[in-house]
């Protein structure tokens, strides 16, 4: 028992939104007589939620250093605008148009990271400039009036699925066989991981609850294949979710760099002492929000077959709460990619899950703040109780 309660005040943190996510999903499945879990809304959702789970892995980074960037929902507006101007306007090509859109998603991140990592000017500044200035451009740029629709090719980054090579009638065979290999994949790098930090003394969970957390992963990767399975199979857009989810991963958890942004967000006074040149991890995470931001710009563009004005309108709330709600610190040094991704859902599925139930936008907007609210109370709590 002891060392039950041990585990769990050692990873409330980690887990407690993970357990959140698990009640508000029941929550909603049963409230909407299960219309929530069905094959065609899980879908939707993951669809609908696609973008900002591609800036919240973004703002992680962000975070972490202890700041934010609101300017994201603006960028995404704005690189929609410029990939719809490129190609329905002046007929460029799909993929020298996704390159450009990544490319200038880059230079914008380069120069909100210049004006904060060199020019030292908060962050909060640069980047309500920043809002202002790319929500000015993108209606700028479509002239105040919707541009569509798009070349096939490039809607189907959001609206297309992964064909299935076995062409089983009825059933994708192949998501089942991604989702098997994921699950073995993820259970052998676990395990591996486990066995080097048992080699170096490190501290384990005991092997009953690395069963049961292995298990409960795999049910939950299994699960979600054969329900997709059912329907279309898994979308494109989940595929490239999850491939920027095992990236940033492997940065924030394996590489130097990673360490080195953790470090930063801690304590950047001494990590500057120690020789690690901050100013660049600043420049680095804004320029990579800057191009995860146009991904998600064209995402949502390609999901809409158009680019209009409005687009990106306060996603950088959603983006941001998705990161506290996920266990992000509001002072940085702490926050994972899996937090930021439950962060998502958990916005996404209360989304999602009111409005099946019908609840107005004006009482989904407080409940959403309330979430936000108590999630934060709880990270600090956590701190003062832990004395950090």
């Amino acid at each position: 028992m002891n060392t039950f309660k041990s585990i769990i005040k050692n990873n409330i943190r980690q887990y407690g939104m993970l357990i959140a996510l698990v009640f508000i999903m029941i929550f909603f499945w049963i409230s909407t007589d299960g219309i929530l879990m069905r094959p065609v809304n899980i879908t939707n959702l993951l669809l609908q939620n696609s973008y900002i789970i591609i800036m919240a892995i973004g703002m992680l980074l962000i975070i972490v250093t202890g700041v934010v960037d609101l300017s994201v929902g603006s960028v995404c507006g704005f690189i929609g605008g410029l990939a719809a101007v490129l190609m329905v306007r002046y007929h460029f090509n799909v993929y020298v148009t996704m390159l450009i859109c990544l490319a200038v998603g880059a230079a914008i991140g380069a120069w909100n990271g210049f004006w904060v990592a060199y020019q030292k000017i908060p962050a909060f500044i640069v980047t309500l400039a920043g809002m202002l200035i790319f929500r000015g451009l993108v209606l700028w740029l479509l002239g105040g009036e919707s541009v569509g629709p798009f070349p096939e090719e490039f809607q189907r980054i959001a609206s297309g699925f992964i064909p299935d090579f076995f062409h089983n009638p009825g059933f994708h065979l192949t998501s089942i066989v991604i989702g098997v290999i994921l699950s073995i994949i993820i259970v052998f790098l676990d395990f591996r991981s486990r066995r080097n930090n048992q080699k170096y003394e490190f501290e384990v969970l005991p092997l009953p609850f690395f069963i049961v957390k292995n298990l409960v992963v795999v049910a939950a990767i299994m699960g979600l294949c054969i329900v997709m399975a059912s329907y279309k199979g898994l979308p494109n857009v989940l595929v490239l979710m999850g491939v920027l989810a095992v990236i940033y991963t492997i940065i924030t958890d394996k590489t130097i760099l990673g360490r080195r942004i953790y470090a930063m967000g801690g304590n950047e006074k001494a990590t500057k002492l120690s020789g690690i040149n901050t100013d660049r991890l600043s420049f680095f995470c804004f320029m990579n929000m800057g191009v995860l931001s146009a991904l998600a710009g064209m995402v949502f563009a390609a999901r809409l077959n158009s680019a209009t004005p409005k687009a990106g309108n306060s996603f950088e709330m959603d983006v941001i709460a998705a990161n506290y709600i996920g266990g992000a610190s509001t002072t940085g040094g702490v926050g994972t990619v899996v937090g930021a991704l439950v962060g998502a859902f958990i916005m996404g599925i209360l989304n999602n899950g009111m409005s099946i139930m019908g609840i107005n936008i004006d009482w989904q907007q407080v409940i959403k703040g309330m979430v936000l609210l108590m999630a934060v109370f709880f990270d600090v709590k956590q701190k003062n109780k832990s004395g950090k």
